[in-house]
């Protein structure tokens, strides 16, 4: 990650965003890139700890979040905190827009 620069960022970020009109518009059109195009499922390390990602997930308060589980058990982790993998999944450029985004 981090790969891609400030103004390969913005263009993404352009592109999902086209047609929004406000901040809630524009997470949403970041989620649907994001839903579209994360290869999952794809492993990586939480706290040290391996995790599957299955899916994304918008929550009511505006976060995009991971959907990870270990065996049965299963915890939603922003997409801001989720450490990725080396290498990075197919599409994880999209996650590096979105914090881009977030600021």
């Amino acid at each position: 990650m981090g790969t891609l620069g400030r103004t390969e960022l913005e263009a993404m970020i352009e592109e999902a965003t086209v047609d929004a009109y406000d901040e809630g518009e524009q997470l949403t059109g970041l989620f649907t890139m994001l839903e579209e195009r994360l290869g999952l499922p794809f492993s990586t390390a939480v706290l040290g700890v391996g995790v599957a990602v299955h899916g994304v997930d918008l929550t009511p308060d505006g976060r995009i979040v991971a959907l990870c589980s270990r065996g049965r058990v299963r915890q939603s982790i922003g997409i801001l905190e989720l450490p990725l993998p080396s290498p990075a999944p197919e599409g994880a450029e999209w996650i590096e827009a979105y914090r881009h985004w977030a600021g």
